[in-house]
């Protein structure tokens, strides 16, 4: 999840669920006053392990569902939010709708759930991009290819406001082309050696699929390119450092960085023909990647196309083409045993091509205004929660302050659902045609991005759908965004008692703002800007506070009989301090919240207790083997068992809370203890 946000200009006045933290709350979804007791473990000391004395019981009786990686609160609430968007397809089905929108929706997912023609169809779809590939017969040819923006290549375009200016948006070029994540190709053992030949398998598999004769010596030449491109690629650590990512450069520059490509032809296919300075990423494995270009034979590119376009598309086209990626990715890769039922599946595509079309129908349908409303009251209460901790903070200066106050009070909060919904009228769909469906739908979205280069940046826009059970900051636009879906029990239920609605929603909150000043979000001003607002002293203590985060985290090694593959410390680091700045804001706002008076004791619990036991159950959930590793190498989340107790040791009231001791496996010395938002 990421973050933004408004000042609160006063704590108390803004307080929502006052009146109720004295009372005992009404019977919520979970539980009685919101967190499910009866999955609790009391056998185990909090302060031994927490996550599992919260979810003990739980973890020891739920089987992860066959068609799932891993299995938790989110994964809960996805699968009702899946469910409920399944409903409103069946009920449009049922009743066509005269809305132009709500037709494309219907159309696509009806091209989706058709079966008999896409198997009837067969390889046809795809066969215009095989004909291309094969017909490339220089390198020229080839710049034209890896131009198009289905194709993949060593490196990506995406277009986004500009750091330098945000009131602009500038053409972004970073590395890419790799079929899996980078350490898959680099680290050394048997565990990665048997993934490599998986996916050389694969490949070939893909290629077989495609007519190739001769796949097995074309996957192991598609292979050893992508072992080249891995060698030289930025680690998913290095890739979150924001000042070395920022490379501003004429067409000249690009040139020199990276001569072997020729960009004029590239632009021109990509549909950026006037584009006259970029921002580049990645600068060494643009241009090492690059080089590959001219040391690979152009047939070797040629078959690397040929897998990726099939991999890519595998979902739109007949069975064979889908089990093949599901056997690679999903089962190898994370361990998943079935495939996802295919009205599910269907479910995604539509969010995920048209998603503001259903949106808008799901937000008439499951989002009361009364919880915008509330979510308004509690975003208004973690921003003054913060602002007070910012008053207050010794390691930071007063000029440091004075900027970090100004930063907060430009915050842009969203929730629910965007202002201003997508048009969709350039968008064509038809019901028997589902490859050409999801083209049209890549090419519409490419299209609006580029439209958009000599416009002002669009700040209404949302880069989640309202489904979505997650959360975002932008630190360009310095904007948090909570769209409806996640505004349920664990998160948020107005039913429950509001230390828990502090502990879900609020330190979810509190943790989108935290992006804000995290260790990238802090290289950006209250404008949006690049722009360092720290002083040297101020930033010194921060980074050393970061560090001694960092090493937290890379102390969890959550892999059963794997001691060596443990948290990346670095590259989990924002959302870390989001976790941790997230609870701190929360508690502080729910402090506030009770205006001096102790909340009431339910079911022998605390209010302090039940705040920090919220936060346990939000995480709560398993994951397959191979899912962990996928996500230690690749993801910037810790995984959900360090998350869900981690940050409780650098805060002094958990250990009040549950009478934590230094007798006790997670307790951390009061001077070991993290303090930074």
């Amino acid at each position: 999840m990421r973050s933004s946000f408004l000042l609160a200009a006063s704590v108390v006045a803004l307080m929502p669920l006052t009146a109720a933290a004295t009372s005992t709350p009404s019977t919520a979804a979970l539980g009685t006053f919101g967190i499910d007791t009866s999955q609790m473990d009391p056998s185990i000391k909090p302060g031994d392990d927490f996550y599992r004395y919260v979810n003990g019981k739980w973890l020891a009786t739920t089987t992860i569902p066959a068609d799932k990686s891993r299995y938790g609160s989110f994964d809960v609430l996805r699968d009702k939010s899946e469910t409920d968007l399944h409903v409103l397809l069946n009920e449009l089905i049922e009743s066509p709708p005269i809305d132009p929108t709500l037709k494309k929706v219907v159309a696509l997912y009806s091209s989706w759930m058709d079966e008999a023609t896409i198997e009837k169809r067969g390889i046809t779809p795809l066969q215009p991009d095989l004909d291309r590939i094969a017909a490339a017969k220089d390198k020229t040819d080839l710049m034209r290819l890896i131009g198009r923006i289905e194709m993949s290549a060593p490196f990506g375009f995406g277009i986004q406001p500009d750091p330098a200016d945000t009131s602009r948006y500038k053409v972004f070029i970073g590395q890419a082309g790799l079929g899996m994540g980078r350490d898959y190709y680099t680290n050394k053992g048997a565990e990665y050696d048997d993934f490599r030949t998986a996916y050389q398998n694969h490949i070939a598999a893909l290629l077989t699929l495609t007519g190739d004769t001769d796949a097995r010596t074309s996957a192991k030449a598609v292979f050893q390119l992508e072992m080249a491109l891995a060698q030289v690629q930025w680690t998913p650590a290095q890739q979150r450092d924001v000042q070395a990512t920022y490379n501003p450069m004429n067409r000249d520059e690009l040139m020199k960085l990276a001569p072997n490509v020729d960009w004029p032809v590239v632009f021109e296919a990509t549909g950026l023909k006037d584009t006259q300075s970029v921002v580049v990423g990645e600068t060494t494995a643009i241009a090492k990647g690059a080089a590959l270009l001219d040391s690979v034979p152009l047939n070797t590119w040629k078959q690397y196309l040929v897998f990726h376009r099939a991999s890519d598309t595998s979902s739109l086209l007949p069975k064979a083409f889908d089990d093949a990626n599901f056997d690679f990715y999903s089962r190898t890769m994370r361990g998943t045993q079935q495939q996802r039922d295919r009205w599910k599946r269907g479910v995604t595509l539509v969010d995920n091509n048209i998603g503001e079309g259903l949106g808008q129908a799901y937000v008439k349908k499951h989002f009361p205004p009364q919880h915008k409303a509330q979510m308004e009251q509690l975003v208004n209460n973690l921003l003054a929660a913060l602002a007070a901790r910012i008053d207050t903070l010794d390691w930071m200066d007063d000029a440091t302050r004075a900027e970090a106050l100004k930063k907060l009070a430009t915050f842009d909060p969203r929730i629910g659902y965007p202002s201003t919904w997508r048009d969709y009228s350039g968008l064509a769909v038809e019901p028997d045609t589902l490859f050409e469906n999801i083209q049209n739908a890549n090419r519409f979205e490419w299209k609006r991005q580029v439209s958009r280069l000599k416009q002002p940046v669009d700040r209404d826009e949302w880069h989640m759908t309202p489904p979505t059970v997650n959360a975002y900051y932008s630190p360009l636009m310095n904007q948090i965004t909570f769209p409806a879906a996640i505004l349920q029990p664990p998160f948020f239920d107005g039913k429950a008692d509001p230390a828990v609605n502090y502990g879900g929603i609020g330190a979810v909150i509190g943790h989108e703002i935290g992006h804000g000043f995290d260790d990238q979000g802090r290289e950006f001003d209250e404008s949006g800007r690049i722009r360092n607002w720290w002083t040297p002293a101020t930033s010194k203590n921060f980074s050393a506070a970061t560090k001694e985060l960092s090493e937290q985290y890379s102390a969890y090694c959550p892999i059963p009989g794997d001691d060596k593959t443990c948290v990346n410390g670095a590259l989990t680091m924002g959302e870390n301090i989001g976790d941790l700045g997230g609870m701190q804001m929360a508690y502080t706002a729910y402090r506030l919240s009770l205006q001096g008076r102790e909340a009431p004791v339910l079911e022998g619990f605390t209010g302090d207790q039940r705040f920090f036991m919220a936060w346990a159950q939000v995480w709560r959930g398993k994951s397959r083997n191979d899912a962990l590793l996928n996500l230690l190498l690749t993801n910037p989340h810790a995984p959900g068992m360090v998350r869900g107790q981690n940050p409780q040791r650098n805060i002094d009231e958990w250990y009040e809370a549950f009478g934590v001791t230094k007798d006790d496996t997670m307790y951390l010395p009061p001077k070991s203890r993290v303090r930074i938002w």
